[in-house]
């Protein structure tokens, strides 16, 4: 048995055509609609799945509940913090932190994104963390 990658992250959404729009203003990256009920915010690393409620009856009953999530933040490494933080406080209120650097190197942004889901916009500013994330 071969090991798992992860490829995708989905949130479930009441409202996906808010959320989508949401994600592709504050990534820059525009969503490709698979239907009216399913899209994707692609870029080179990763997938950000968006689905409506509507697509939990393919799963079954009480599975998951849009706009309950308290304990997972998506993060998205970013090439100038703060200049995305004058972008992002365009989009949204719920500015939890406002660029600060972190004792592990990277400076960073946590935001919510309008279900309330944790952001965090980040870009390393240390040595050691400009080495984890160099693109070889």
């Amino acid at each position: 048995m071969g090991k798992a990658t992860l490829v995708s992250l989905r949130i479930i959404t009441a409202d996906i055509k808010r959320l989508v729009q949401f994600y592709e203003d504050a990534t820059g990256i525009a969503a490709k609609w698979a239907t009216d009920d399913f899209a994707e915010v692609t870029s080179d690393s990763f997938t950000l799945a968006i689905g409506s409620t509507r697509t939990l009856a393919f799963f079954g009953d009480g599975i998951a509940e849009a706009a309950t999530n308290k304990s997972i933040i998506i993060e998205f490494l970013v090439e100038d913090i703060d200049d995305h933080y004058e972008m992002i406080k365009g989009l949204t209120s719920e500015i939890i932190q406002q660029p600060t650097t972190m004792p592990w190197g990277n400076r960073s942004l946590l935001f919510r994104d309008p279900d309330g889901n944790l952001i965090n916009f980040f870009t390393p500013v240390s040595e050691d963390a400009k080495k984890k994330f160099a693109k070889e």
